[in-house]
């Protein structure tokens, strides 16, 4: 049916909101019933232009529902400009039949999709595929088999790989991937009322789930056998136990050569899947579009709509309907710190590495020869901006003056070592970073930092801007005991006013084969970014030994996450004398 005059007002003002021209044509919309090849019914909603001269069609694949904001952001605002939409509800999902099956269920589905594509009168062999998280997955499952009528894809925060999502660090991604579950598990439980009240109990209400062991059975009570994809996730600890196959969709970065357009955030949770995509396209020479602002998984849809709409339209409009391109280069990206968009011929950019030294009095300093030096316009100096109340270190930068308190509990002893405990009944919160849900993005990190279980390691401040940009690496020289424990580590921003901002970190479960208290060299790569730590901030590096409930516990005991029940507290040792924190620095 067409769109009534109310809904016409509606769609001009979520234009004006977007900074979207008018709309170019009337649309219409229809229910789409798509069979599947063992029977099942699919069902979408179809938003047609009206045309004489409609620009080829846009797949949208969502277990989220077909209303709004989808209908608007995608299925309306598209339809307006000339696109046939098909926005579908995935298998199992709003009306579609048969049974959900988180990712593992969308190659076959769409690819049958496209196939009744085919035969309608008004599909006229020009295809895009377009959306978000989940829905960037089903562009990722089908484009293993790329269908040829494809002219483009738009992916937003969208993984390849599923498995390396939930188990990449060795730990499961608990709060995330259980509040997933359970918000897929009463998405469709009573209207939008219903549903806003359950989203704004989910902390309260996942609160046991998280905290009881061994993890499915916690969280039976909460998901009530409504989600049974969460046991068998963690029934399956190994990546190479072919269980996850399935979830696995790599093979499309190498079957894919139409363009791609790659939408991300630097606090996304995808991030690291998003550059790697770009990496590998870019490598094959598939034009590829790489787009990086400065949002969380969620932001993207509200602070970054704007962007979304604009460059969605502009790159949509280049490849189905031959109009002029509009990106100045293939890479714009939002260098946080700074507040500022950056147009890059690739990413990353040249960079020199700079080399820091953690010592047991918790400094953080550039590393003596031979150790490689930045050039003077990274802002690194050789020595202070001012004199230092302590004397200096070999690296001519001082200890800083306005250092937080040691906790009481580490020590420092001669040898350049620094201990702390991890106790898992206790274990250290996790404070923002690239979460889903939760406490998520960029945070203040000073409570967490005054916590006797994290450790800081600190520059004085810094006598010019210094620009971060690509993947820090830290080499850490770590002794456990036992033998069960993780690492996470994380760079923070520390303004004048002492406020600890995180931007960049990494988690790693260890090998619990390396026997209990023996040294482990480890190369840990922390988040991609692109940061400016300003003039007179400091570089702060923390160590700790978990970030719950982003991911699960370590235990300290053996077990696999769907069966392991014993907490014993772990002792962590950093050997400082042989451990360092390199950063590339942005090359002029």
């Amino acid at each position: 049916m067409a769109h009534s005059i109310r809904q016409r007002l509606a769609d001009a003002a979520l234009s004006r909101l977007l900074r979207q021209g008018p709309a170019a044509n009337d649309y219409v919309l229809t229910t789409a019933r798509t069979p599947m090849r063992d029977g099942v019914v699919l069902v979408g909603d179809h938003f047609a232009p009206v045309t004489a001269r409609p620009r080829g069609t846009v797949l949208i694949r969502t277990p989220y529902g077909r209303g709004f904001p989808a209908s608007a952001l995608n299925g309306r605002l598209f339809a307006a400009r000339g696109y046939h939409v098909i926005i579908q509800s995935v298998r199992g999902t709003f009306g579609s039949g048969g049974r959900f099956r988180p990712m593992a269920q969308e190659a076959e589905d769409g690819l049958d999709t496209v196939a009744w594509l085919r035969e309608q009168p008004w599909f006229d062999g020009r295809l895009a595929t377009l959306g978000a998280s989940y829905l960037g997955w089903a562009q990722w499952a089908l484009l293993q088999d790329p269908p040829p009528e494809l002219r483009t894809a738009v992916v937003y925060v969208g993984p390849h790989d599923f498995r390396e999502a939930v188990f990449g660090t060795g730990a499961f991604t608990v709060g995330d991937f259980l509040g997933w579950s359970d918000m897929i598990a009463r998405q469709e439980d009573g209207g939008l009322l219903r549903r806003l009240l359950n989203g704004a109990s989910a902390e309260r209400r996942l609160r046991p789930a998280l905290a009881g062991v061994p993890l499915p059975d916690a969280a039976d009570p909460v998901l009530r056998g409504r989600a049974p994809w969460y046991r068998e996730w963690l029934s399956h600890p190994d990546g190479d136990d072919p269980w996850w196959l399935p979830y696995r969709a790599g093979d499309a970065l190498t079957s894919v050569s139409t363009p791609v357009l790659i939408i991300s955030g630097w606090q996304d949770l995808f991030l690291e899947q998003s550059l790697q995509q770009y990496d590998t396209l870019s490598a094959r020479g598939v034009d590829v579009g790489l787009t990086v602002g400065p949002w969380t998984h969620l932001q993207l849809g509200l602070q970054g709509a704007m962007t979304l709409a604009r460059e969605s339209l502009a790159w949509l409009d280049q490849h189905m309907a031959s109009a002029p391109a509009a990106r100045k280069s293939p890479v714009r990206v939002f260098r946080t710190g700074e507040r500022r968009w950056h147009e890059l011929a690739s990413w990353p950019p040249p960079a020199a590495p700079a080399v820091f030294q953690l010592h047991a009095d918790r400094t953080l300093t550039l590393a003596a020869s031979p150790a490689p030096t930045p050039p003077e316009s990274s802002g690194l100096a050789s020595t202070p901006a001012d004199p230092a109340p302590t004397p200096p270190d070999p690296s001519g930068l001082a200890t800083t003056p306005a250092e937080p308190p040691q906790p009481a509990s580490a020590s420092r002893p001669s040898e350049g070592t620094v201990r702390f405990r991890y106790d898992p009944a206790d274990p250290t919160p996790t404070v923002g970073g690239r979460t889903l849900t939760g406490s998520m993005g960029v945070k203040d990190n000073r409570k967490l930092e005054a916590r006797s279980d994290v450790l800081t390691f600190t520059t004085d401040p810094l006598p010019t801007a210094v620009d971060v940009i690509g993947s820090p690496v830290l080499d850490l020289a770590l002794a456990v005991d036992p033998a069960h424990a993780d690492v996470f580590v994380r760079l923070c921003d520390v303004d004048r006013r002492g406020r600890s901002r995180n931007f960049a970190d990494r988690m790693l479960r260890l090998d619990p084969a390396i026997p209990a208290g023996q040294v482990q060299n480890l190369s840990l790569m922390l988040d991609p970014c692109f940061h400016r730590l300003a003039a007179g901030h400091r570089l702060r590096l923390q160590i700790s030994g978990g970030s719950f409930p982003r991911f699960a516990r370590n235990l300290g005991t053996p077990g696999d996450p769907a069966e392991a029940h014993d907490l014993k507290p772990q002792e962590h040792t950093v050997h400082c004398a042989d451990s360092r924190l390199t950063i590339p620095v942005a090359a002029t």
